[in-house]
C-alpha cells in the first residue's frame, strides 16, 4: 500500500504526520520524502544514508548544420523552451519539460537530446524496528523542475509492502506527482481560514485523481469548526485530531518525534493507519 501525506498549504504538519506514522508501525515499510525543494523528514528520523544517485532530465540540442529553421520545434513547445530567430535557434533548458516533442516534429532530425543534471536521490535506512528504508529527493539549487526528481524517488516504492510519501505542499505539479497512483491520501490541515481555503483546493485535486482521502486536523482547538463542517459536507472522514499543545510544539522544535516525546501517541498513529487500511480495503472490495 502507498499512502501520500499531503496538504493544500505549507506548515500544516505533513512531515509530523508522515514521520510519526512511520515510527509507530512495526512493518516492512519505506518513507519517501518527496518535498524535493525542501526535504526535512531526515531531521526527525536521522537516516543512515548509504546510496546517492544523480537525476538528469533530457533537453534538446540542435545541430544547426541540419536545421532549416522551419520553426516546427518552437510551435510545438508550450513552455517556450526553444525559439527560432532568423538563422539562430536558442534553447532554454530551465523551461524544458522533457516531453521530447521537438525531436519528434523536426523534419530534418536536427534535434537530439542531452542530459541535464537537476538533482539527486539519496537512500538509506532508519534506526527503528524492522529497519525501515528511507529515500529523499534533492532538487539542485537554481532548478525548478521538481516532478522528474519526485518520479525518480518514487521508483523506490516497490521495494517495500508499505510506502509513506511525505508530499510537497500545495496543489501544483510536484504535488500531483507525489499523489498520482497512490492508494490513499492523508490531507493534513489546520482549523483556520487559510487552512480551509487551501484544503478545498487539495480536495479538488484528489478528486481529479480519484483517490480516497481522509483528514488529519493539526493544532485542533484553535480557529473554529469550519473545517469539520466542510469535511462532513464532502463526506471526508476526519481520521485524527492533533491538539494545539505546547508539549508537541516543544518536541517539534527540538527535532524530536512526537511518539518518542509523548509515547501515548504511538497507539494513536497506529489507529490512524488502521483506519486508512480499512478504507482502502473497502474500496478494493467495492
Amino acid at each position: 500500500m502507498i499512502i501520500s501525506i499531503a496538504s493544500g498549504k505549507g506548515g500544516t504538519g505533513k512531515t509530523t504526520v508522515a514521520t510519526n506514522l512511520c515510527a509507530s508501525l512495526d512493518a516492512d515499510l519505506m518513507l519517501l520524502d518527496c518535498d524535493v525543494e525542501e526535504p526535512n523528514a531526515h531531521l526527525f528520523l536521522n537516516p543512515n544514508f548509504t546510496g546517492k544517485e544523480k537525476v538528469n532530465a533530457p533537453v534538446p540540442k540542435v545541430d544547426l548544420s541540419l536545421c532549416t529553421y522551419c520553426k516546427k520545434c518552437m510551435e510545438i513547445c508550450r513552455y517556450g523552451a526553444i525559439a527560432v530567430a532568423g538563422e539562430t535557434v536558442i534553447t532554454f533548458p530551465e523551461l524544458c519539460h522533457s516531453c521530447g516533442g521537438c525531436t519528434v516534429v523536426c523534419p530534418e532530425k536536427a534535434i537530439t537530446e542531452i542530459d541535464r543534471f537537476i538533482g539527486t536521490v539519496e537512500t538509506g535506512s532508519l534506526n527503528l524496528p524492522k529497519t525501515p528504508s528511507f529515500g529523499r529527493g534533492l532538487l539542485d539549487i537554481g532548478q525548478v523542475m521538481a516532478p522528474p526528481v519526485i518520479r525518480q524517488v518514487r521508483k523506490l516504492e516497490k521495494e517495500k509492502n508499505l510506502t509513506i510519501i511525505d508530499a510537497p505542499p500545495g496543489t501544483s505539479c510536484p504535488v500531483i506527482a507525489s499523489m498520482k497512483g497512490t492508494d490513499f491520501v492523508v490531507l493534513v490541515t489546520e482549523p483556520t481560514p487559510f487552512g480551509l481555503h487551501d484544503l478545498t483546493l487539495a480536495v479538488e485535486a484528489v478528486k481529479l485523481l480519484d483517490i480516497p482521502c481522509g483528514l488529519v486536523i493539526n493544532r485542533a482547538g484553535i480557529g473554529n469548526d469550519d473545517v469539520k463542517k466542510y469535511a462532513q459536507n464532502e463526506n471526508i472522514p476526519v481520521l485524527l485530531e492533533i491538539p494545539f499543545d505546547k508539549q508537541i510544539a516543544s518536541a517539534y522544535s527540538k527535532g524530536e518525534l512526537l511518539v518518542q516525546a509523548l509515547p501515548e501517541y504511538k497507539d494513536i498513529f497506529k489507529r490512524l493507519y488502521t483506519s486508512i487500511e480499512a478504507i482502502v480495503n473497502r474500496k478494493g472490495d467495492a
